[in-house]
C-alpha cells in the first residue's frame, strides 16, 4: 500500500530525478547498474522513480559529496544490521572518513615542509641536486604519499630526516 506522499507526487522520468537531486541521468543508471539503487519502475519502457527512490538519491548525494566512495555508500545502504538507526550508519562512516582525512591532511603538512626546504640546497645544476638527494643529504628522495594519487589506508607519508 502507497503512502500518502506517494500517491500525491507523480512518478518522474529519469531527467526529472536526475534535476531533482542534481546528478546526471547516467549516475542514476550507474547506482542501478551496482546495485546501489533498487531498479527503477517501468512505464512504457521509461524509468520512473517515486519519493523513495529520491530520498535514496539524495542520501546517496550527500555521501557522495562529502567523499565516501561507492564501497562505503554500499556499506551505509547494506552494510548494517537490519533496524540500524541512520544517525548510526553515517556516524560510524563519518568516523572513519574522518581518520583518513587526518592521515591525508599530515602528509599534506609533511609534503609543505618539504615544499618550503625544496630550493634551499644552493646546488649548481639539477644533476647536482640529484646526486645530493641519492647522497641522502636531503632526505629520502621518494615520498609515499602523492595527493593526487592517495588511495585511503593504502599510502602513509613518513617525513625522512634532514630535510
Amino acid at each position: 500500500m502507497q503512502s500518502a506522499l506517494e500517491l500525491a507526487m507523480p512518478l518522474l522520468t529519469i531527467s526529472e530525478a536526475a534535476a531533482r537531486v542534481g546528478l546526471r541521468a547516467s549516475a542514476i543508471r550507474y547506482y542501478e547498474q551496482v546495485g546501489i539503487l533498487p531498479a527503477a519502475q517501468r512505464i512504457s519502457g521509461q524509468r520512473r522513480y517515486d519519493e523513495a527512490a529520491l530520498c535514496r538519491l539524495a542520501a546517496l548525494q550527500r555521501a557522495r559529496q562529502i567523499g565516501f566512495t561507492l564501497k562505503e555508500i554500499r556499506q551505509l545502504f547494506f552494510g548494517f544490521r537490519k533496524g540500524t538507526a541512520p544517525s548510526e550508519r553515517w556516524k560510524k562512516l563519518s568516523q572513519r572518513k574522518l581518520a583518513e582525512l587526518k592521515q591525508m591532511m599530515n602528509g599534506i603538512k609533511a609534503m609543505q615542509l618539504i615544499l618550503r626546504d625544496q630550493g634551499k640546497c644552493g646546488c649548481a645544476s639539477l644533476e647536482e641536486c640529484g646526486k645530493a638527494l641519492l647522497r641522502g643529504r636531503f632526505g629520502k628522495v621518494t615520498a609515499t604519499f602523492s595527493p593526487e594519487n592517495y588511495r585511503p589506508g593504502r599510502q602513509k607519508f613518513v617525513r625522512s630526516s634532514g630535510i
